[in-house]
Order: structure tokens, then C-alpha cells, then sequence
């Protein structure tokens, strides 16, 4: 595809966007949690992870090399399954609570999978061989 490193730079960079986004908010603490934020920790922070996934995508589809391709579908997949790994931790219930899910966490999982089709389908020149 002719467009295809475009888009995918711009899901990565939306998908570093999104871990500062409210991802679910939890009505009995009455707070907001994002990537970067979680009662007490408890959930750690996976906007680390996934902005470090984001800006290594960002890299690797800007370069012109077959192997920057290649480690970008990696990088990609593992940012795919991270994201819906944090979107089951964030979004599961306890103790009869059930959070309310916010637009952050849908972004986490839907902009890794559009950055996974992105870098399957790369705008690379490949040299002939004589």
C-alpha cells in the first residue's frame, strides 16, 4: 500500500496519545484510571510499555530497511498483545464492581491492530537481482 508507513506512524502516535486517556473510571473510588495512573499501582503502568512500543514502531516504519520491517511486525504484535492484556486487567470486574470503560481502552487495542496491518503491508523497494 502507498499510505501504509503513513498510517501506521499516525495509529502509533495516536496509540501514545491514548495512554493519557481515562480508560475506565471506577464509581466506588470515583476516580479515573489511564495508563500512566491506577489506585494505590495496582495496576502498574502499561502506558510505559506501550508508548516505549509506540515510539519503536514510529522508528522502524520511517526506515527504508527490510529488517526495520520485519522487527516492526514483532514489535507491532507485541504491542497488539499488550494492549488487550490491559484491556482485560482494566476492564474486569472485583468484588461486584464492574468499572465503566472509557474510549482510552478501546483505542489500546483497536490502534495495534491497525499498526500490525500497516507494517504487514510495507511501500519497500526491493533491489532486482541481475
Amino acid at each position: 500500500m502507498k499510505y501504509s508507513q503513513w498510517i501506521g506512524i499516525a495509529a502509533a502516535l495516536l496509540l501514545m496519545v491514548a495512554c493519557f486517556l481515562p480508560w475506565t473510571y471506577y464509581p466506588d473510588l470515583q476516580k479515573d484510571f489511564t495508563g500512566f495512573f491506577s489506585q494505590g499501582n495496582a495496576y502498574g503502568k502499561p502506558g510505559k510499555v506501550l508508548v516505549f512500543f509506540g515510539s519503536l514502531s514510529v522508528v522502524l516504519f520511517a526506515l527504508p530497511r527490510v529488517w526495520a520491517k520485519r522487527l516492526n511486525m514483532m514489535v507491532c504484535a507485541l504491542a497488539i498483545a499488550f494492549g488487550v492484556k490491559s484491556y482485560i486487567l482494566f476492564t474486569s470486574c472485583y468484588r461486584g464492581t464492574c468499572p465503566d470503560k472509557k474510549l482510552g481502552v478501546f483505542l489500546i487495542v483497536i490502534l495495534p491492530a491497525i499498526m500490525i496491518a500497516a507494517s504487514v503491508l510495507p511501500d519497500l523497494e526491493l533491489k532486482k537481482k541481475s
